[in-house]
């Protein structure tokens, strides 16, 4: 195994509640969750309890038995050797790529709202967006992880916390006053419970979980937490609550001001900022939040783009891929995989700016980073669970409650959760005409199994010297 350099403690327990709070709470999912109007309520329940808390719990017990890094490289490693926790994180960097390319568009988004709403259609505005924001995040990132933590923190504070408990407010206030609302608040079945029969309705479901996923990437780092046996289950459940609430009552804001029909996926916080702080007579303060809304996305994408590829380099550093992946600068960053990281979103960002129909193309890149990370999640699951058998003398300081029938259970859920979503994550969207209903989810199956076949074809070909004795500085 290649030589692990002494990796200080530097991650306080507020600076890792940052960093997960930005790997999974975002206030670009509001628009989203308000489209569904009261039932976001049922589906952030059914989000939280089969999914967000299952994987919540597990990621916990996982990170306080082996606190080291690599986060779910290390984690199915153990349980089921090198090349399935290869799989792992190869799985984990692939969601990542696919999702800062959303989050990317959603700061172009802003950008055009705040300065000229009409380049929100511009391909050349959303592109020239996309490159300055990842290659400027990603040179930034190569000062190591201090200075990644900082713009996390910040971009979390300034960006995500203050807008979503200001949009919240507002929204209390709005109440108050007596305003009229464009969302129906009755308490009856049909208002509370959605219709399964729709497609659509079931789609809105794997929306909910795209909204909590991330909760583990922040293992990643765990080598550099102080004490990360007790700081990261606190960290954990910290982000859980805080999670929950922002999202639904963030929701509900947006649901409250903007007309259903009228929701703007992109541009829907910024529509109901903008409804609100007319109503109050503070337009002046819209450019300002808008600012902050892009910069909190900004620094969603620092933290993601640092926080897998730590897990990859891991993976690289224990012989799985060749010298030129392992390679780390004087600070600390795997630069040459921050370099390919940054080469491939800027590829695949660009390409599907320029394909005819945008809508189908996103919907392509959320369906497959959906998948593959559902698969990720399913490994992780099974990992917890074999480990408890395998390694049951591992000190974990926090561990699923129930014993060994509370982690079946939990497990059970979880799993039964994902295989349900990513069959649905497979079938195409309502607006895809029925004769292209089969080459759509051909296509989408092909290329999902590409993906998780090229680990295991890297595997086949790996050699001894990938192993390395000491970590390359450039």
């Amino acid at each position: 195994m290649a030589n692990k350099t002494y990796i200080p403690k530097t991650m306080s327990l507020f600076s890792l509640i940052m960093i997960s709070s930005a790997f999974t709470i975002s206030v670009r999912n509001f628009p989203s969750e308000a489209e569904t109007g009261m039932h976001m309520i049922f589906f952030a329940l059914i989000a939280a309890i089969c999914f967000f808390i299952p994987v919540a719990l597990i990621s916990a017990e996982l990170a306080t038995g082996w606190p080291i890094e690599g986060g779910v490289y290390v984690w199915i490693k153990e349980a089921f050797g090198n090349r399935l926790g290869f799989v792992g994180i190869w799985l984990q960097w692939n969601y990542m790529i696919l999702g800062i390319i959303s989050m990317l568009y959603f700061v172009g988004g802003t950008m055009a709202f705040i300065f000229a709403p009409h380049l929100a259609q511009s391909r050349v505005f959303l592109i020239s967006i996309l490159l300055i924001v990842l290659w400027g995040v990603t040179i930034f990132n190569l000062r190591g992880q201090k200075t990644s933590n900082i713009i996390s923190t910040i971009g979390f504070l300034g960006g995500v916390l203050l807008p979503g408990l200001l949009i919240i407010i507002l929204g209390i206030i709005y109440v108050i006053k007596g305003n009229p609302l464009n969302l129906d608040l009755s308490f009856t079945s049909k208002n509370l419970i959605p219709n399964f029969k729709q497609f659509s309705t079931l789609v809105l479901l794997v929306s909910f979980m795209k909204a909590f996923a991330g909760i583990e990437a922040s293992s990643s780092h765990a080598a550099e937490v102080t004490n990360p046996k007790i700081n990261y289950p606190i960290a954990i459940f910290v982000v859980v609550v805080l999670g929950l609430l922002l999202n639904i009552l963030g929701a509900f804001s947006v649901a409250i001001v903007v007309p259903q029909k009228d929701i703007n996926l992109f541009a829907g916080l910024m529509d109901a900022f903008t409804i609100f702080f007319s109503k109050f007579n503070m337009q002046r303060i819209i450019p300002l939040i808008g600012i902050l809304v892009a910069g909190g996305a900004i620094g969603g994408i620092s933290t993601w783009i640092m926080g897998p590829v730590r897990g990859l380099l891991a993976t690289a550093q224990n012989g799985e891929l060749p010298l030129f992946f392992q390679k780390i600068n004087k600070n600390g960053a795997p630069v040459n995989l921050l370099i390919i990281q940054a080469t491939m979103t800027s590829l695949i960002g660009c390409s599907l700016l320029l394909l005819p129909n945008l809508n189908i193309a996103f919907w392509i890149s959320v369906a497959i980073a959906m998948v593959i990370y559902f698969v990720m999640y399913a490994l992780m699951i099974l990992s917890a669970l074999r480990l408890r058998y395998t390694a049951p003398n591992v000190d974990r300081t926090y561990k699923v409650p129930g014993g060994k029938i509370g982690i079946w259970i939990i497990s059970i859920i979880g799993l039964a959760t994902l295989l349900f979503s990513g069959i649905i994550s497979i079938l195409p969207p309502d607006q895809l005409s029925s004769k292209n209903v089969t080459l759509y989810e051909t296509f989408l199956i092909v290329i999902i199994f590409i993906i998780i076949a090229i680990p295991f074809i890297i595997n086949q070909f790996k050699k001894s010297s990938w192993k390395s004795t000491s970590k390359k500085k450039v």
